[in-house]
C-alpha cells in the first residue's frame, strides 16, 4: 500500500497554514516541517502581526521544530513551504542542515534560486509542489490588497 504521506499531502497543511495568514492579513506562506510523517512544527508569516521583517513562516518553523527537537539541527526533517524560500530563510535553512525543502510557488523576484543562495549540500529539494494552488492564494492577496487601498 502507497504511503498517504507524501509531499502532495504535506504541502496541503502547509497551504491551510498559508491560508491561515491570509485571513490575518499577512502575506499567505504557510510552513509545516516534518519527520518521520510527523508534524513538528507548522506557521504562517507573522510580519505584520509581530512588526517583524525576520518572522518569516520558515523562520517560524524553524525555531518551533529545534524547540520541539531539543536541539538546533533540523537533520531528518523536511520542511514543506507555499513559496520559494527567500535569501534570509535559505541561509537559516542552510545553517539548521535540513534533510528536504519541498516547496510549492516559485519567486522570481526575491527567491533563493533567483538570488543564487547555496542551500546545504545535503539538502535536497524539490520545487513545484502544488505549485497552482500556492500562486492563486497569492495572486488573491494582492489582489484583495490592491483594491482596499
Amino acid at each position: 500500500m502507497e504511503n498517504p504521506f507524501n509531499d502532495i499531502y504535506f504541502m496541503k497543511k502547509a497551504l491551510l497554514e498559508a491560508e491561515d495568514a491570509f485571513e490575518k492579513g499577512e502575506i499567505p506562506v504557510g510552513a509545516i516541517i516534518v519527520i518521520k510523517d510527523r508534524i513538528i512544527a507548522r506557521s504562517h508569516n507573522l510580519t505584520e502581526l509581530l512588526n517583524d521583517v525576520t518572522a518569516h513562516a520558515e523562520m517560524q518553523a524553524i525555531t518551533a521544530a529545534t524547540n520541539f527537537l531539543g536541539g538546533k539541527y533540523l537533520t531528518n526533517c523536511t520542511l514543506y513551504v507555499t513559496l520559494e524560500p527567500c535569501q534570509m530563510c535559505a541561509g537559516a535553512l542552510y545553517w539548521s542542515q535540513i534533510s528536504k525543502i519541498v516547496y510549492g510557488a516559485s519567486d522570481d523576484k526575491r527567491g533563493f534560486k533567483t538570488l543564487g543562495t547555496t542551500i546545504h549540500p545535503k539538502t535536497e529539494v524539490v520545487s513545484g509542489v502544488l505549485a497552482k494552488e500556492a500562486s492563486e492564494l497569492m495572486k488573491r492577496f494582492f489582489i484583495e490588497k490592491r483594491n482596499l487601498n
